[in-house]
């Protein structure tokens, strides 16, 4: 074998046993991450039924600083909520604070997306069918999100300062992974019931198990405000 092919070879593999030790490296520091998964319920009115437990959000918040991981840099970073049917498609959308949420209109006429909230406000103003425009979610917060044209469309972006966080399923069942061990306050939020938290502590060897219960059962259903801060006026371009 030509000195050449010799030295590309032991080249070879080094590279080889430098992947191969990296990769057991990065698995033992991936395997002593921790789990938090558990089940999340609201209590409604006697004879109402739940049928909204994946519009809530859940998230981990570090009282610390802690380092979040390589792979979560992009994680929740951004989001898309499609206007089809003069509804907001989904409901709710979680992403990281910083991140952002385009808006693409589905429908055959025309909306302007906004959100009255204190901390972030905006306006999308008025645009055509085909097209899309996003706005940014600086700052963590729960932000409702409105059309000044159909009065029924609702929706919420909640930004969270933490890749941690999920929407449950159907049945309120949701799991966070990849958590570095250490204390944590466990947050969960719905639409009906505002927001509720407890601490808990994340450990390596054993996946940390919840059960969060929300109270809905004072909840009213309250109209809100156009862009202007004034009541709706009934059109024909809001006939449902």
């Amino acid at each position: 074998m030509a000195g050449g092919a010799r030295m590309a070879l032991r080249s070879t593999l080094h590279a080889l046993r430098s992947a191969f030790v990296f990769g057991i490296v990065a698995s033992a520091a991936h395997a002593q991450d921790g789990i938090v998964a558990g089940t999340l319920h609201v209590v409604d009115r006697p004879g109402e039924a739940t049928h909204d437990l994946g519009d809530a959000v859940v998230w981990l918040e570090a009282p610390r600083r802690v380092a979040f991981p390589a792979s979560s840099s992009a994680a929740l970073a951004s989001g898309t909520i499609v206007m089809r049917g003069r509804e907001f498609i989904p409901h709710v959308r979680v992403v990281r604070a910083g991140g952002s949420v385009a808006f693409p209109n589905d429908d055959p006429y025309s909306h302007n997306v906004f959100s009255n909230t204190t901390f972030g406000g905006f306006d999308l103003g008025l645009y055509r069918s085909g097209t899309s425009r996003s706005a940014p979610f600086e700052r963590p917060g729960v932000y409702p999100i409105y059309c000044n044209i159909h009065h029924r469309m609702v929706s919420f972006v909640v930004a969270v300062p933490t890749p941690w966080a999920t929407t449950p399923d159907d049945a309120g069942h949701f799991a966070l992974r990849d958590v570095p061990p250490g204390t944590y306050v466990l947050h969960a939020w719905h639409e009906r019931t505002g927001e509720v938290h407890q601490g808990i502590e994340v450990r390596a060897d054993a996946p940390v198990a919840v059960q969060l219960t929300l109270d809905a059962r004072a909840y009213i259903a309250a109209p809100h405000l156009n862009k202007f801060g004034l009541p709706y006026t009934a059109t024909r371009a809001d006939r449902y």
